[in-house]
């Protein structure tokens, strides 16, 4: 408890967890915006934002391998809790309704959702096609033509799954689940909130 705030809370993510995730996201971010810089004339004045078109190239590939360090951090981390069970594939056939606020009928989910786990997979795999595609569109002197032309398609239609999914995380985390945003920045969370939202994961806090 902290200053004058006697309402009970329960800690959600630690610091660690916390500056390991924002550095996902900021180093994300900035590889999506000078991406897209690089990417297609129409988005260039994003490079004169960023620094410049040979600020921008140089540090594309550089913001994209510490996005990738860091959700090493986070896989190593979360990969465990990140496996799917029957509650998960229970809750995916009817995650419409969550995302409705209709969570009748909606399973009851552990630290993380079935949705939130999909979009750990999803990200980590992308992460991976964009790293190996980027070393290859880093350093195109030194592999084969045929290597390069894949790199050409994979790394941008990675990056369009990745960015795809993290709009559906940004609306689900702020507009949908009040009060996830705020685990991720404080840490800490109600327990009616995590009740609500983790039910099985509360019982396993709370020792209920």
């Amino acid at each position: 408890m902290r200053g004058t705030d006697l309402k009970p809370r329960i800690e959600r993510f630690n610091a660690a967890e916390r500056v390991a995730h924002w550095m996902v996201a900021i180093c994300f971010l900035y590889s999506a915006f000078s991406g897209l810089s690089l990417w297609s004339h129409r988005f260039y004045w994003m490079a004169a934002v960023l620094g410049g078109g040979e600020t921008v190239r140089a540090w594309h590939p550089i913001g994209g391998a510490m996005f990738a360090a860091a959700l090493g951090v986070l896989f190593v981390k979360w990969a465990r809790q990140m496996v799917l069970d029957r509650d998960d594939l229970a809750w995916l056939a009817v995650g419409h309704r969550y995302a409705m606020h209709e969570e009748e009928g909606v399973p009851e989910s552990g630290r993380f959702n079935a949705g939130q786990k999909v979009l750990f997979w999803v990200q980590t795999a992308g992460a991976l096609m964009l790293l190996v595609s980027g070393v290859v569109l880093w350093f195109p002197q030194a592999m084969p033509r045929a290597l390069r032309l894949a790199a050409v398609f994979v790394h941008p239609l990675a990056a369009v799954v990745s960015l795809g999914a993290i709009i559906v995380h940004i609306y689900m985390s702020t507009l949908v689940v009040p009060g996830a945003l705020r685990a991720m920045t404080k840490g800490w969370v109600r327990p009616g909130w995590a009740k609500a939202h983790h039910g099985k994961w509360y019982r396993e806090v709370a020792g209920k």
